[in-house]
């Protein structure tokens, strides 16, 4: 498994897997983070096939998603170190049943006030 950045001509590969992990990414966020390159895909080394795809928008995770035969084998954390590569800092939203990935991860993280699902996760990558 490798990482790299996503193209333009992986858009269907990255929403599918960004669909089957039943998360939602906004279309226009997508299709920028695209075109800009800010869409990283873990991809099998054999096939080229996608596994996971982490999209930012700027700073922000606005996703990070595994196939779910392939979860619990790194591919999750690859995605997060590889855009942490990247940025001097990253920031997420997430549900709290995540929370373990995030702070494995070593993101700060704070309940987001009156939801108590939510939580807002800040790395600071250096």
């Amino acid at each position: 498994m490798r990482v790299r950045e996503a193209t333009p001509d992986d858009r269907a590969a990255v929403a599918n897997v960004v669909d089957g992990a039943v998360l939602a990414v906004d279309d226009d966020v997508l299709a920028r983070s695209l075109d800009v390159g800010e869409t990283l895909v873990a991809v099998s080394d054999d096939t080229d096939r996608v596994l996971g795809a982490l999209v930012l928008d700027g700073n922000r995770i606005a996703a990070v998603a595994v196939r779910r035969r392939r979860r619990g084998q790194g591919i999750g954390s690859a995605l997060v170190e590889a855009a942490a590569e990247r940025r001097e800092r990253l920031t997420a939203e997430f549900d709290a049943d995540v929370r373990p990935f995030y702070e494995s991860l070593g993101f700060e993280i704070n309940v987001v006030e009156g939801e108590c699902e939510r939580c807002r996760g800040r790395l600071d990558c250096e």
